[in-house]
């Protein structure tokens, strides 16, 4: 029997003894490394944050803010970088980027989640605050965080509400004192089915546009004027382009923090939790700032020349607006939120 017929088979049984003692000093070091390696801190990281208001925006800066306490409570190891004046992209965009986790995280309007996230058109509707103390109220309590958590279906962390403001309609050409002055105007809306059913039921045509296209569009006679906040009106410097800013106040529809789940679902507990407190600890930043801003931008637009115009009966449009209250709050769920707000005191 020729004992080299294989010579491979021979080689390869030597080599497998000679290093075994190898691969078992391999091992113990791969076990010290893996152990190692869990006993380090989490990597340092500062989460991006789109923001399509400017750098000097109350909710711009409250999410710094915000950045700013958790780099203090996590000592550096994570914190917040703001990228202002849609710098990352339009709020649709930044929203697909959320849930695909191409983004951390975003300060939006809630309206533009109305289409997405049902329970956040309750919050939206018109006049279903009574005031601005009662959304605040509604929005810190359990009805605030129910919403929130509904945008996880969607792929959104929901951490804080900011206040976004008492929209009212500012024009161009006429002021408006009652639902019949609305009739014949266009008005700028946001992309969102409600605020074109808002428009619709003061008996004005709705101009779904981006917000950065409002002022040549007023400019050009495109529109006849738009809805927003004094704060809004004012930075965007519509007031140049619109001398009446009329109160018809009719919603109240707060702005949102939102965080990518995909990303969420990745970090510990532990900093979950500290994110979540530092959001919630930057709305009273926020709010403060708020209603500074809301001041002054008051003072300003009036010494531009704008016409502050009051509406006559506000009776009139909080029945002008029962329908769209309904055709939006049409499931069970969404009928129920708005009981329970009206039932909040």
């Amino acid at each position: 029997m020729n004992m080299d017929r294989n010579p491979a088979a021979g080689r390869g049984r030597a080599s497998t003894f000679t290093r075994a003692p190898a691969l078992v000093r391999m091992a113990g070091a791969l076990a010290m490394a893996l152990v190692a390696a869990a006993a380090l801190p989490a990597l340092a990281r500062d989460f991006r944050s789109a923001e399509v208001h400017p750098a000097d925006y109350p909710t711009t800066l409250a999410v710094k803010q915000m950045g700013k306490a958790l780099a203090e409570q996590t000592k550096g190891r994570l914190g917040v970088k703001v990228y202002p004046s849609g710098a990352l992209g339009t709020e649709k965009d930044n929203i697909e980027q959320l849930k695909i986790g191409g983004l951390d995280m975003m300060r939006i309007y809630t309206g533009a989640l109305n289409s997405v996230v049902p329970e956040t058109m309750v919050i939206a509707l018109p006049y279903v605050f009574r005031d601005v103390a009662h959304m605040r109220r509604v929005l810190d309590g359990p009805i605030g965080d129910e919403v929130l958590a509904a945008m996880a279906s969607q792929g959104l962390v929901g951490l804080a509400f900011y206040d976004g403001g008492t929209r009212s309609v500012y024009t161009a050409k006429r002021p408006v004192k009652s639902l019949a002055d609305m009739k014949g105007l266009k008005v700028r809306v946001p992309q969102s089915d409600l605020f074109v059913a808002m428009i619709q039921a003061m008996g004005a045509s709705p101009t779904p546009m981006p917000l950065g296209e409002v002022f040549t569009a007023m400019k050009t006679g495109i529109v006849d004027g738009a809805e927003n906040n004094v704060v809004s009106f004012d930075a965007s410097r519509h007031f140049e382009a619109a001398k009446y800013f009329n109160l018809t106040e009719h919603s109240m529809a707060p702005d949102v923090l939102v965080f990518s789940k995909k990303i969420w679902d990745a970090l510990s507990k532990e900093d979950q939790a500290l994110i979540r407190k530092a959001a919630k600890d930057s709305v009273i930043y926020q709010r403060k700032l708020w209603d500074e801003r809301e001041g002054k931008a008051l003072a300003k637009v009036k010494a531009a020349k704008v016409e502050i115009v009051a509406t006559a009966n506000r009776a009139e449009w909080v029945a002008a607006m029962k329908p769209v209250v309904e055709k939006f709050a049409a499931t069970p769920k969404l009928k129920d939120l708005v009981q329970r707000i009206n039932d909040s005191k």
